[in-house]
């Protein structure tokens, strides 16, 4: 029986560039998505930054006021299932260009030192072949940096802040960044992207239009988008898309002859119900939580501390 050889951190390395690192066509274009209005200017105002950009620089002079600033930045944040990644694929093919999708858990290494080249890697096949490079879930990567290091993950995770800020700085094409959790960048980072979009949950009009673009037109049904939109408040996109499909599963296991509108109000507050559990969680979570001094304090005066 053959035995298995370990892979070293090159080998690794390689592998990652080689299978991660790689353009794709972008999915989406800016009709398939449903913005807020004010929204959607931002993000037409970040996709046009190239066809603008002769006239701003040099017929407009800001070459000279602005010399570094012929790169952009822009950060897409807000809740989950806002549209953010949609809106990274629509910019790239508003800009006729390629996506290079890059998450933490592609460019991460167990060996120390492995993640900053990894991201090097990112920058440089997006340069090669011409491609929107897009941050996904960016706050693992631009989070703020530790401060009292004590371990060697310390200062490998500082490592790789370095590294991205240090790329940031040179790259002088488009970046996109989307999060979940803008409150945890580094003020450096924040200082170094042109343009922070703020994706919010879809009002009333906005989640009608939703509604109606994940109904089907050959599915047989009774519902009533006006009455779905109005009905339930507080839904992502990626809710509406969700419970659509859920309850079509559902009417097809029970043998209807159409989707009853009963069935997506079932869908929808199981859906309610998960994300209301979820915030209570996280409520708990942050209550629970402990400072390191007060837990240092507290074992240099000999008292057990139990926390999470």
């Amino acid at each position: 029986m053959p035995i298995k050889k370990g892979v070293d951190s090159n080998e690794k390395s390689a592998q990652v560039e080689e299978n991660v690192f790689v353009p794709e066509e972008p999915r989406y274009s800016l009709d398939d998505i449903i913005l807020a209005p004010a929204t959607r200017e931002q993000i037409l105002d970040a996709a046009t930054y190239a066809e603008n950009s002769h006239l701003v620089f040099e017929l407009w002079g800001f070459k000279r006021t602005h010399k570094f600033s012929k790169r952009i930045g822009i950060n897409l944040y807000g809740a989950p299932g806002t549209g953010k990644t949609m809106a990274a694929h629509a910019i790239a093919k508003k800009l006729g260009k390629k996506i290079l999708i890059v998450n933490y858990a592609d460019i991460e290494s167990k060996y120390v030192g492995e993640t900053p080249k990894n991201i090097r890697k990112a920058f440089e096949a997006a340069k090669k072949s011409g491609s929107i490079l897009f941050f996904d879930e960016a706050d693992a990567i631009l989070s703020k940096r530790v401060t009292n290091m004590t371990q060697a993950v310390d200062v490998s995770v500082n490592q790789t802040r370095s590294v991205m800020l240090m790329l940031m700085n040179e790259y002088e094409d488009f970046i996109i960044f989307a999060t979940n959790f803008i409150e945890n960048f580094d003020p450096a980072f924040m200082r170094r992207i042109s343009m922070h979009v703020k994706f919010e949950l879809p009002d009333e009009t906005c989640r009608e239009k939703l509604w109606r673009m994940y109904i089907p037109p050959e599915l047989p049904n009774n519902l009533d988008t006006a009455e779905l939109a109005k009905k339930y408040d507080g839904l992502s996109g990626s809710d509406i898309s969700n419970a659509m499909l859920n309850a079509a599963f559902k009417a097809a296991r029970l043998g209807a002859d159409e989707l009853d509108k009963k069935l997506v109000f079932e869908a929808v507050e199981n859906i309610l119900a998960s994300k209301a559990a979820n915030q209570r969680q996280n409520v708990t979570v942050e209550r629970r939580k402990v400072s390191e001094d007060y837990v240092k304090q507290q074992v240099a005066e000999g008292k057990g501390v139990i926390a999470e």
